[in-house]
């Protein structure tokens, strides 16, 4: 076929050039399977599942069965630079999976880890010695015995790492025990089915046992040749890329040559140019940024358009049409079950040992027989290399399709982690509390370097005197995005007893450490308790994240970063609509009180030791629970020696101020007991009567006159009607309220950061929980 056509109008038919027939192939394949994968979305599938039907759809399976469409779409003509595309795609894809494979981790994996993952290769491998057996006696017959055997072994002992790591992730289940427990196996699988793999095909090449030990030797003496030179050399363009600074575009060009060169290399060897880009992304350096800007330039283009293409020739070869008759449906349900009974059997026993729960032993197992793109090589280099004939190739692509999509229904159904109102009931969900010697547990969340010196300044200022009565809980948010590599941010989570991702983020810079080293350093400097947690999840669920975190770890207040952050100017500027309905979303559903904080730069731009805190602090108070939580966390605040208090109380003549008298009264006794605390100069108290509701200027006059403090702190919600501030009409900011959008607008202050602040209501708590009762058991009725 010529590259390019001349155009219809000169009268040649475009589909007959190879430009324009793979344009349209590429379309019309990504276009299929992203619409699979919008369907599939909420079944919670991984996108893998959605690509292998797409590439069955357009086979000889379905819309292949038409001729017209075949020839027309998918000549045979046309069918070499299809694979090569696809096959370059599939090798950078490739080199992305050794990238995101630490081996120091894997080589520190602990004995349970280690043995589940021995059971989950060796079982099924010897389970898949004897199918081959039986395969070989009935639709596989004259295969190579050796080689049939090996490939099959290998097909059912696989467990796709990368597919297991979204599926644990849409779970939320990546940072706890068995998502650790999980994805420390499935590394140690992958490494070992590569392993497998290349016997595999050392053994299917030649039927001389010589040549096939000849191929095992240069393909390890690649490995050594990879190790010793090929590694220095990528280490020394890492060392030269400095972090912040853009990479060289010389050094881009050539890690990219490498890894085509290293496919040519073991291509030539025998073992398929896979494993080249394979090793290269094992080898290459995992530290700073170097790693993370090679992901970055080119993880889009290979997983978007060139990658969907390899499940396309995978099928095209595969026609389940071919699976006819008892004998073989019978087939294919023995590989199923085989397939599943080996990986289960296998996991769960060795669980069981490790006295791992019945429940979480099971799930486990289901996880581990998880199949996906590494399948899917397997199984057509057996097809290329004739060792597995159509019929046993359509068997073990739907076996693999099977057992990837019976993962997370089943997990689901199996394995329920605690809820959220499971945590267990815990009654110090406020700050405003009747033991004031409790102690003050807070959630404080981030996401990125630029919430951290504020968020330490404000955890430094709620000590109090009362150092050993506040535990602080530093959870960073990370969203889980569609991008392949989007998983190898999990490594920032390494302190939660995730050591097998790289400290790569999509960012293209290796923040992790700064945040790690921030929060360590504060705990060392002081006497509070800092623990990291991490939350990897989509943006649109990551608030239930939160929450449930919340919930387990009995936080009284959860401290949210605003969803927007200040420029130069002063202004405010969006990080995303996406972080505004996060902070929405946790107000509704949270299990404690909430504070948004948003961020003028509060202590400066770094982290402010004890000895030099030196703020002052102003409290609104309009009346209500809102209002009495921010005057419970600024009393809190003002037993710092460093901090200065200032409650302005405002208070509206008869004439518009309607409030409940029960609401009136705790008002009262708040401020009565604040009162009494009031024993030195730092904490101020200052009544502004307010002739009524139409009385706008009076109070931004009193706001404005306060505007050089540090902090606001602001109840959300005042239980009095107030005067309008013209201000809910100009913005998108509701969830911060009339007194907190007028002081976190761009004309208010430029220097105080506002805290608005919610107090967690019980009574709407308990109303969700009896709703969501209902849910459970649609057969009762809520009172």
């Amino acid at each position: 076929m010529k590259a390019t056509s001349n155009g219809s109008f000169q009268g040649e038919n475009p589909l007959d050039y190879a430009l324009p027939l793979a344009i349209l192939q590429i379309c019309l394949v990504v276009v299929l399977t992203r619409t699979l994968a919008f369907m599939l979305k909420p079944l919670r599938q991984p996108r893998v599942i959605a690509e292998i039907i797409g590439g069955i759809l357009l086979g000889p399976s379905a819309l292949g069965r038409s001729d017209k469409f075949l020839h027309t779409v998918f000549p045979a003509r046309s069918m070499t630079v299809l694979d090569t595309l696809a096959n370059i795609g599939l090798l950078f894809f490739l080199f992305l999976v050794g990238l995101e494979l630490d081996i120091r981790a894997i080589l520190r994996t602990g004995k349970k880890s280690l043995f589940v993952a021995a059971a989950g290769i060796s079982l099924p491998f010897v389970l898949g010695i004897g199918t081959s057996v039986v395969l070989r006696n009935t639709i596989s017959k004259g295969v190579q015995g050796g080689s049939f055997l090996v490939f099959m072994g290998v097909s059912l002992s696989i467990t796709a790492f990368p597919v297991l790591a979204r599926i644990l992730a849409e779970l939320k289940l990546l940072t706890t025990d068995l998502g650790r427990t999980a994805m420390s196996a499935a590394a140690v699988n992958d490494v070992a089915a590569w392993i497998l793999l290349a016997l595999a095909i050392a053994l299917s090449g030649s039927s001389s046992p010589f040549i096939s030990l000849w191929v095992l030797f240069t393909g390890f003496a690649f490995v050594v040749f990879a190790i010793l030179v090929l590694r220095p050399a990528l280490a020394l363009m890492a060392r030269r890329s400095i972090e912040g600074e853009p990479v060289k575009e010389m050094y881009i060009c050539a890690v990219l040559s490498l890894v085509l060169a290293a496919g040519f290399a073991t291509d030539a060897i025998g073992i398929h140019a896979l494993f080249g880009a394979f090793i290269i992304g094992i080898i290459m350096p995992k530290d700073g940024s170097f790693a993370s800007v090679v992901i970055e330039k080119v993880e889009d283009l290979v997983s978007s358009l060139l990658l969907p293409l390899y499940f396309v020739s995978s099928g095209l070869k595969t026609n389940v049409a071919t699976i006819q008759g008892g004998e073989s449906w019978g087939l294919l349900v023995l590989v199923i079950c085989t397939a599943c009974l080996g990986k289960i059997a296998g996991t769960v026993a060795v669980s069981i040992l490790f006295k791992v729960p019945r429940d979480e032993a099971f799930a486990l197992g289901f996880l581990m027989n998880t199949k996906g793109l590494v399948e899917l090589i397997v199984l057509n280099i057996g097809k290329d290399r004739k060792v597995l004939n159509d019929q046993t190739f359509a068997i073990l692509v739907l076996m693999a399709l099977f057992t990837t999509f019976i993962t997370t229904p089943i997990v689901m159904t199996i394995y329920k982690p605690a809820a959220r109102k499971e945590g267990g009931a815990y009654k110090q969900r406020t700050v405003q509390r009747k033991d004031a010697n409790a102690e003050l547990r807070l959630l404080v969340c981030f996401h990125s370097t630029r919430n951290i010196p504020s968020m330490i300044n404000l955890v430094e200022s709620s000590r109090g005197t009362r150092h050993r009565g506040l535990c602080v809980y530093a959870m960073h948010l990370m969203e889980l995005s569609e991008r392949s590599s989007a998983i190898s941010m999990v490594h920032k989570a390494r302190k939660n007893g995730l050591p097998f991702w790289n400290k790569i983020n999509s960012g293209g810079y290796n923040s992790n450490g700064q945040m790690v080293i921030a929060f360590e350093a504060y705990q060392q400097l002081s006497s509070v308790s800092i623990r990291p947690m991490t939350a990897i999840s989509a943006m649109a669920t990551i608030h239930q994240d939160i929450c449930m975190s919340a919930q387990r770890k009995r936080a009284a207040i959860l401290l949210l970063p605003f969803h927007k952050h200040q420029r130069v100017d002063g202004s405010m500027e969006s990080i995303g609509h996406a972080f505004h309905q996060v902070n929405q979303r946790v107000l509704r559903d949270a299990p404690c009180s909430v504070g948004i904080l948003v961020d003028r730069g509060l202590g400066g731009t770094t982290q402010v030791s004890a000895s030099n805190v030196s703020f002052q602090i102003v409290v609104i108070f309009w009346g209500g629970g809102d209002d009495r939580e921010a005057l419970a966390y600024g009393a809190r605040m003002a037993e710092h020696p460093g901090i200065a208090l200032n409650v302005v109380r405002f208070v509206m003549e008869s004439s518009g101020a309607e409030q409940v008298i029960d609401e009136k009264k705790k008002d009262q006794e708040c401020l009565e007991e604040f009162k009494v605390k009031q024993h030195n100069e730092s904490m101020l108290y200052e009544e502004i009567v307010i002739a009524g509701k139409v009385d706008e200027q009076a109070v931004k006059n009193s706001l404005n006159s306060k505007s050089k403090c540090n902090l606001f702190l602001v109840g959300r919600t005042p239980t009095i009607q107030i005067p309008s501030l013209a201000v809910l009409d100009q913005t998108d900011c509701l969830e911060l309220g009339q007194i907190g959008s007028y002081l976190a607008s761009s004309d208010f202050s430029s220097t105080a950061s506002v805290l608005v602040i919610q107090q967690y209501n019980p009574i709407q708590q308990v109303m969700q929980d009896v709703v969501e009762d209902s849910i459970d058991k649609p057969n009762t009725l809520p009172v």
